[in-house]
């Protein structure tokens, strides 16, 4: 029987670009002649939501309720009109399609408003300074959150634009809660959302459908579409895989699961796809299947018999975005914070450099999990042959390059390699803040199109940086910032409190080095993380050697992850959330610098132990970088050209038109070298190599000539060191 495979992603995610899990296993089930179709039903299902028919049938399954809900969603109720009269010019505004209706927006006599409204004259200092469509964009935001905040209170308590009834999927040691919803009256929205998959079966009739849930928000859908399948298909295979199976089910035991997905599989999904296929296909037995838990003899069994290894990053194909609305998602802004913009704004391509993480050390982190442990790089021109595809297949430039931490040398392989192809993109990732990052690794990111970076301070102390296993200090880490700031990429920080045995000096002290990082200048965006305790990490492993005390009893029967601790000997950490948070918002938009750190906490702190100057005294320190005859010199600052008659040396930045005296036989020498090592030529010199070129003339030492004013000008216009 030839297989068809349906793959999904239930909602819901994000609401600017796919989640990319559904793109990457078509990509690869294109290179093994698999037909597959693929569907993000959260985009489809918050489209037909917010319609103006969507609206209609949403209000009037609220008619009933309303009078029970808050004073809010009464008047949301009263205007139902005017919502329903705007929603599809806000939609379409939301989708870049109609950006004359900014103006309009903005004028703020145009749509309905509620609740979250009231917060706008506060976020008008934020975005005084963006455009007239930013601003526009906010408020269609604000709009559409006051809608959400209606179907919460009188259709749907599970609803959310990036997560669905989460709190279910959120350390479900037991299967209950959800069992119990799974079967209850499927709400509004559940029926919108199987009333697309209804219609995308008609159209595709699959014979398996898989279901990709990455996040807690997406597994009660996942098991609602499982539950409709069976009732209504059961001729249909359903598998479950994912970020949520991977770390959260690795050792269900409960049956109750698998009445709404017959298989789970875990980590890499290609090749323990084809091997069901193969089972599926009468070709292997079940005990032959690769990381699939089913149910045997009434009893989940955990098959992984096979012999079949996964597949090489070089093999897993580009991923194919085919039959998704690429054109159809929603870009909007939600904070005022430059990361969570990137995040919600536009629409991204997501790609990977490396498989896993090259570090995989920290304490805190599951690098005891194959998404983690098991590290494999991809080629950069392999990586950049997969971006020009991607570019021709969805007309967009963007890439988000999903990485646990893309590595330094490759994410320089990939710059160059766009630099040579003259390939116009703009690119983030997540990254370590390696020192390997200096200012000329980070120029020449910049040059290819990286905009920004995102990488883990976690808790911004030395003692408990070590203790974590991240491999790097908070000196380093302000080096590093303020290299990628030179360069003009924006950093954005994840940091971390409540980790064992951290103590109030240690957590005001960590939000002492935040502050003057801001201050400084080499940080633009921020978050605070609580520290929550993993099975798969270190320190859920080996509690005893972080001197915190495991709450969580016995093994649930359906997810195991998150664990319950104790801290007996860190402070409490709960006490500081709302003070972390409220300081780094000021920090953010420039505000409070200059405010004791007391002022942000309702309760007493300890005075920061640390100079006021610390961060400025590190960025103050020489560079210290040696050179080496096998380093990479290459010239990304523009057209060269020497004037002889006035014996200077014209440089044409993208900015300004440069001149450098210098004489004859020397701006010759530099026209000729700096044209063969410009990066689009590809021709990189080593150092070694440009001495030996330059030692062929006869000028004087090349040594005395590098550190000279001359190579001095040229380093600072695009002469790198790589």
């Amino acid at each position: 029987m030839k297989q068809s495979i349906l793959l999904v992603s239930p909602p819901f995610t994000q609401l600017n670009t796919p989640y990319p899990a559904t793109a990457y296993l078509k990509g690869f089930l294109n290179t093994q002649a698999v037909i597959s179709h693929q569907l993000d039903l959260g985009i489809e299902t918050i489209l037909k939501l917010f319609s103006k028919s969507g609206l209609e049938q949403l209000f009037a399954a609220a008619s009933e309720k309303v009078n029970d809900g808050s004073p809010n969603s009464q008047r949301i109720y009263a205007m139902r009109e005017s919502y329903i009269h705007t929603i599809e010019p806000v939609i379409s505004y939301l989708q870049d399609d109609d950006p004359t209706l900014s103006h309009f927006i903005s004028s703020r006599h145009f749509l309905p408003e509620a609740s979250k409204f009231e917060q706008l004259e506060d976020f008008d200092w934020a975005f005084g300074t963006m455009g007239i469509r930013d601003k526009a964009r906010h408020i269609a935001t604000l709009y559409l959150e006051d809608l959400s905040d209606f179907i919460l209170d009188v259709v749907d308590p599970h609803f959310g634009f990036s997560r669905y009834a989460e709190r279910l999927g959120m350390s479900a040691h037991s299967f209950d809660d959800l069992y119990e919803e799974i079967n209850a009256s499927s709400t509004y929205i559940a029926q919108l959302m199987l009333s697309i998959l209804e219609e995308r079966i008609k159209e595709y009739n699959p014979t398996i459908i898989c279901l990709s849930v990455p996040f807690p928000g997406n597994l009660f859908a996942a098991f609602k579409c499982g539950q409709w399948l069976k009732q209504n298909h059961p001729a249909i295979k359903i598998v479950m895989g994912g970020g949520y199976p991977n770390t959260e089910l690795r050792s269900i035991s409960d049956v109750r699961p698998f009445e709404f997905v017959d298989f789970i599989c875990l980590d890499d999904g290609e090749t323990p796809l084809m091997q069901l296929l193969s089972y599926l296909d009468r070709k292997i037995d079940v005990t032959m299947l690769k990381r699939t838990f089913t149910v045997l003899n009434c009893v989940v069994t955990y098959c992984n018999g096979s012999l079949h290894p996964d597949i090489k990053q070089e093999n897993v194909g580009t991923p194919d975005y085919a039959e998704l609305p690429l054109k159809k998602y929603l870009s909007v802004i939600q904070l005022p914070n430059p990361m969570h913009r990137l995040w919600s704004d536009g629409r991204w391509n997501k790609l990977t450099m490396a498989h896993g993480c090259y570090w995989g050390k920290c304490t805190f982190c599951d690098i005891s999990l194959d998404y983690i442990k098991n590290y494999e790089a991809s080629s950069a021109v392999l990586i950049v042959d997969r971006m020009e595809t991607l570019v021709e297949q969805t007309g967009e430039c963007g890439f988000h390059f999903v990485d646990e931490a893309a590595p330094p040398a490759l994410m320089k392989a990939v710059a160059l390699e766009i630099l040579k192809r003259k390939l116009v993109v703009s690119w983030w990732t997540n990254i370590r803040f390696e020192k390997s990052f200096h200012y000329d690794l980070c120029r020449v990111l910049a040059a290819s199109g990286c905009i920004a970076i995102s990488g883990g301070l976690e808790v911004a102390s030395d003692r408990l940086l070590q203790l974590i296993a991240k491999g790097v200090t908070v000196e380093q880490v302000s080096v590093v910032t303020q290299n990628f700031n030179r360069a003009g990429i924006m950093v954005h920080a994840y940091l971390m409190y409540g980790f064992p045995t951290q103590t109030a000096q240690e957590t005001i002290d960590s939000l002492e080095v935040v502050r003057q990082m801001f201050d400084t200048g080499i940080m633009q965006s921020a978050f605070w993380h609580r520290f929550a305790m993993t099975a798969h990490s270190p320190v859920g492993l080996y509690p005893d050697q972080f001197k915190v005390k495991t709450i969580t009893q016995g093994v649930g029967t359906f997810a195991n992850n998150d664990l319950e601790h104790d801290d007996p000997t860190g402070a409490d950490h709960d006490l500081f959330a709302a003070g972390l948070r409220k300081s780094l918002y000021n920090f953010m938009h420039g505000i409070g610098l200059d405010h004791p750190l007391q002022n942000w906490f309702d309760h007493n702190v300890p005075d920061s132990s640390l100079a006021n100057d610390l961060i400025a005294k590190y960025l103050a320190r020489p560079d210290g970088r040696e050179m080496k005859a096998s380093h990479m010199i290459i010239w990304i600052g523009g057209p060269v050209r020497y004037d002889s008659k006035h014996k200077v040396l014209k440089i044409s930045t993208k900015q300004e038109e440069i001149e450098i005296e210098c004489p004859t036989a020397e701006g010759q020498w530099l026209e000729s070298v700096l044209d063969k090592m410009s990066a689009k030529n590809n021709s990189p010199f080593t150092y070694q190599q440009l001495k030996e070129d330059y030692d062929r003339t006869d000028l004087n030492d090349f040594t005395l000539y590098w550190y000279g004013r001359v190579m001095e000008e040229l380093k600072e216009i695009g002469l790198l060191v790589l």
